[in-house]
């Protein structure tokens, strides 16, 4: 499933760009770093839901469904998955930490020529507190994870989903509706709704 590489700068190890080709033939590329935190490359899971984006179960039939709706990519990373939805003509924003600012702006730069919505970089977190915060019960949230069985992560995915279920209904997207080159069994794609209210406001 690997996307190809290309290194960049006068230091290889510490930069390098991934390619992501669009299924129209242009190509997104993606700078990375060669040390730093998790959100310092593309991952696996971005690159399965960027390809989702392209499927037409996802996109439907005549403009992208994405095509003047909003988009708001929490844990954005390298801004794989937001770019993608910015050249189907969404507006989006895409957020992480502070210290994955410049990165993001990057990946921006370098890929403009490619966006027909609008794409900006925005710091925004935590996770949890920003879902509940920023949905309301016409939103749908797309979530793209890698299940991961070492160390503390499926401890924290536990936690994470039971906490999630206090707020939010969620769906699993079958493997078989995933792009058919772009999918693995332990990538997951969810669709999250924020639970209606019990009480009339």
């Amino acid at each position: 499933m690997a996307a190809p590489l290309e290194s960049s700068g006068e230091d290889q190890l510490r930069n390098f760009v991934r390619v992501l080709e669009k299924r129209d033939g242009t190509v997104l590329r993606l700078q990375q770093y060669g040390s730093g935190g998790v959100g310092c490359v593309v991952w696996d899971a971005a690159i399965v839901l960027s390809k989702y984006l392209e499927t037409p179960e996802f996109s439907g039939d005549g403009a992208h469904a994405l095509s003047r709706r909003s988009v708001l990519e929490l844990g954005s990373g390298t801004g794989a998955v937001g770019l993608m939805a910015a050249t189907f003509g969404a507006d989006v924003i895409v957020t992480d930490l502070e210290e994955l600012q410049d990165l993001l702006k990057m990946n921006i730069n370098m890929n403009k020529h490619l966006v027909t919505g609008s794409v900006q970089a925005k710091s925004l977190e935590p996770l949890l507190k920003t879902l509940k915060d920023l949905s309301g019960s016409e939103t749908c949230i797309i979530c793209c994870y890698e299940q991961r069985t070492m160390g503390k992560n499926p401890e924290i995915e536990k936690k994470y989903f039971e906490l999630l279920q206090l707020d939010f209904d969620f769906e699993k997207i079958p493997l078989e509706k995933h792009d058919e080159e772009y999918r693995s069994e332990d990538i997951h794609i969810l669709y999250i709704r924020k639970k209606k209210s019990k009480f009339p406001s």
